[in-house]
């Protein structure tokens, strides 16, 4: 029979998919090619379902005869090894970004006298608008939880943005930037404790409890769906961590960061013009392990956070602590530093990168904001949390509102700063009103 191949890389398959199938099923044996998480992750959201789990879907389909990974854009790798007498695929990429692959398909299917069959598409349905309106419904704990994970394994670097609350959260959720034909948006949401904090009018140094954490962290991930870093601070008595992990766990945060250091929290950022202890190493080594042997779920992340280059021991103690904490059973090192130079987290992730590669390094350039993400990736960086950029920039373009009502004595010169009041009440979702 002869031999036809259909790339797929949806959750959800609609008349569009089908038709093309038929075409397909009437050509000969049909193949598909599931996308890759890494594959989709290049222009577009994770779906929903894995891989593993969008492949069974596929190679049950009618009339398909089995499903292999396709794990770039480019369908050659796979065209040059099943030399398919025919592709088949929708009209709709005779222009724009996926024009250029097309292009190659029809090169590479010519070396063998292969065919391309283009099926009219289907108007008015698409797999990216049924995922967006099943997101738009929320997702379940589990499945939130398990995002973080299937991101370090499908993107080059992951970028995460604070947050502090319900809208907050929103604009993480959909904040998207096409730039040179590329799709960016951010990949999740860090619910750190200093802006969590201040956008209560308290100072941080742990003055919002840990119940006041978590409702905060509930009423975010209500209205929001991507996965969720959490901010614990030095995680408390090793006991009490134990119990924060599993809360975080039922709520479906992907990830926790702790700290090595002990007693009243001061905020790294002062570095040593204030006074910081860090924890011994085997103390926080077993804080981490307690955590672990606490977690109920194989998904949720217990993150270890080096203050050693803010403390001034230098990046010896810092590479010694990495490795302890790993061993301990650490998902992931976050290095911090309040140089605002790159230079020294940049060498501490050298040898890291050298040392410990398979476990994922996480960085914060509050302080070093010139630095890139190219340059991170290249450093071997795969986490990037922008941590307190929202609340930043949010209290002077508030400040300014108010000054400018006193000043005029009205409203009106305040509202060029303002979105448009029928923007602001349709701001939210209806699902969420």
């Amino acid at each position: 029979m002869k031999q036809v191949y259909v790339a797929l890389s949806a959750d959800f398959i609609h008349v569009g998919h089908l038709n093309i199938l038929d075409k397909a099923r009437g050509l000969g044996e049909v193949t598909v090619g599931a996308l890759t998480d890494s594959a989709i992750a290049t222009y577009k959201r994770l779906p929903l379902l894995t891989l593993e789990q969008r492949m069974l879907i596929y190679s049950n389909l009618k009339g398909v005869k089995s499903a292999i990974p396709q794990t770039t854009l480019d369908y050659t790798e796979n065209l040059e090894k099943l030399r398919p007498d025919y592709v088949v695929h929708g009209d709709d990429w005779k222009s724009g970004p996926q024009s250029e692959i097309r292009q190659k398909v029809i090169a590479t299917l010519s070396k063998w006298d292969g065919q391309l069959i283009e099926v009219p598409y289907s108007t008015g349905i698409s797999a990216s608008q049924l995922s967006a309106q099943i997101r738009s419904h929320g997702v379940t704990p589990q499945n939130r939880q398990s995002m973080l994970r299937r991101l370090l394994s499908a993107k080059p670097i992951v970028r995460i943005l604070e947050v502090h609350n319900g809208l907050t959260g929103l604009i993480v959720e959909n904040t998207i930037l096409e730039k040179n034909g590329d799709r960016l948006e951010f990949d999740g949401m860090w619910e750190s404790s200093l802006t969590d904090s201040t956008s209560k009018g308290k100072p941080d140094t742990s003055a919002v409890d840990v119940s006041s954490r978590v409702s905060t962290i509930d009423q975010i991930l209500e209205v929001t769906t991507k996965p969720m870093i959490v901010d614990g601070d030095n995680g408390g008595l090793p006991e009490h961590f134990c119990f924060t992990v599993r809360t975080l766990e039922r709520l479906g945060v992907s990830a926790v960061i702790i700290e090595d250091k002990v007693g009243a929290k001061k905020n790294s950022l002062f570095g040593t013009d204030v006074d910081q202890t860090q924890d011994s190493i085997e103390e926080f080594s077993d804080k981490i392990s307690m955590g672990k042997k606490a977690q109920v779920t194989k998904d949720f992340m217990i993150i270890a956070r080096i203050e050693s280059l803010i403390l001034g021991k230098g990046q010896r103690d810092a590479i010694k602590r990495a490795e302890s904490y790993i061993n301990a059973g650490a998902d992931g090192i976050m290095i911090h530093s309040s140089s605002k130079d790159p230079k020294e987290v940049l060498d501490f992730c050298a040898e890291y990168k050298e040392k410990f590669s398979g476990v994922p390094l996480v960085v914060v350039p509050s302080t070093y904001a010139q630095v890139t993400e190219k340059e991170l990736i290249e450093a071997g960086v795969k986490i990037v949390i922008y941590a307190n950029h929202l609340i930043r920039s949010a209290f002077p373009a508030m400040t300014k509102t108010a000054e400018s009502i006193l000043e005029h004595g009205r409203c009106l010169e305040a509202g060029a700063a303002c979105m448009p009041i029928k923007q602001i009440i349709t701001l939210i979702p209806e699902t969420f009103q």
